[in-house]
């Protein structure tokens, strides 16, 4: 079967000077949403990656700089959130959807 690793199980952060990571936790009502899906999007909205949130509402991408969309898709819509990433460095985004 394809698909992304399970977020819960990726190695520990690690961001060489060629890419940035973004990382972060989709959260309803204070509480980590599991199996939201969370696509990146560049800047002109093209679809680069999707991984689902884990049980704890964790995701994580390795992309490279500049800006994007962080697009989560859970149970009843969807919430875009932007976030710029810089070469070598980790950027942390909260997704948090409506009740």
């Amino acid at each position: 079967m394809c698909g992304a690793p399970d977020q819960d199980t990726l190695p520990a952060l690690e961001v060489s000077a060629g890419e940035a990571v973004v990382h972060g936790c989709v959260v309803r009502d204070g509480e980590p949403l599991p199996g939201a899906y969370v696509r990146l999007l560049g800047e002109s909205g093209d679809f680069t990656a999707e991984v689902q949130s884990s049980a704890t509402g964790y995701f994580r991408f390795y992309a490279a700089g500049g800006d994007w969309t962080l697009r989560t898709l859970y149970r009843g819509g969807s919430v875009d959130t932007k976030v710029t990433a810089q070469h070598g460095q980790v950027v942390e985004a909260k997704v948090v959807v409506p009740a």
